[in-house]
């Protein structure tokens, strides 16, 4: 079974799930990807008391977590199967407590691009409240041994997510605050300097602007955990921002 290497992904608004050409960026990156026989997301947008695995059902239901938006945003299906035998292995490797929680926006909305026929089982790991990113990385520790059996451990948060300072305009040049900490945290991880960057509350540029709160950059770290199970380069498929605050660097780790 063919490794598949374990990826973070800036999913930004809400919106990317009817972007066509921001879309065919993520489905480009995908088709370069081995082909994964399932999907282990850990997404910004859930985190419980716990580790804990969502649903296992034949059609895991659809969160439209967000505000008013456009219409067409709750018109999307993404009718992917659950992964109960990912769910059984997961298990195995980890304390992990049971849901029946459908899927948010952090894991529908890239991969209605990614893999557009909804044919690979997918299952969602949650982020636990309170964790540091040391802790963080320890949880993606245990679960990384699934990427060298051919499941695609997918982190979906931002490298940068301030949206009290939103630009409206989707392609306002990016506020150089933003820039500073996409570029530090970058870096980094091409250096592979792990201890460092889980001290981004302390050491990174502007990082109270860059998060408010670390929700969008927690699943970073349990995916760069995943990874260091494996000697692997570190790649950036996709860069650049939205609204001039939103980082959209996506983070591949090996090929």
């Amino acid at each position: 079974m063919a490794h598949v290497p374990p990826i973070f992904v800036s999913h930004g608004m809400p919106a990317l799930a009817i972007d066509a050409a921001r879309g065919a960026e993520l489905s480009r990156w995908a088709s370069d990807l081995p082909r994964p026989r399932g999907i282990l997301v850990v997404s910004a947008h859930w985190s419980e008391k716990v580790l804990t695995r969502g649903s296992t059902a034949r059609r895991p239901e659809l969160r439209y977590d967000f505000g008013h938006t456009s219409e067409a945003l709750f018109r999307v299906a993404y009718g992917a199967p659950g992964a109960p035998d990912l769910a059984y292995e997961l298990h195995s490797l980890a304390l992990v407590e049971r849901s029946a929680r459908g899927w948010d926006h952090g894991v529908w909305t890239p991969l209605v691009h990614m893999y557009p026929n909804a044919d690979v089982p997918i299952l969602q790991l949650s982020l636990v409240e309170g964790a540091t990113p040391r802790q963080l990385f320890a949880v993606g520790r245990k679960v990384g041994a699934l990427a060298a059996r051919g499941v695609l451990i997918l982190g979906s948060g931002g490298v940068t997510h301030n949206l009290a300072e939103l630009e409206a305009d989707r392609d306002a040049p990016a506020a150089e605050w933003a820039r500073e900490f996409d570029g530090w945290v970058a870096n980094l991880l091409a250096d592979a300097a792990i201890d460092e960057l889980v001290q981004w509350r302390a050491r990174g540029p502007h990082a109270q602007r860059a998060h408010p709160t670390s929700e969008h950059l927690d699943p970073l770290f349990v995916v760069a955990g995943a990874a260091s199970l494996y000697d692997h380069a570190v790649g950036f498929p996709l860069r650049g921002f939205e609204h001039a605050t939103l980082s959209r660097r996506c983070v591949q780790f090996g090929r």
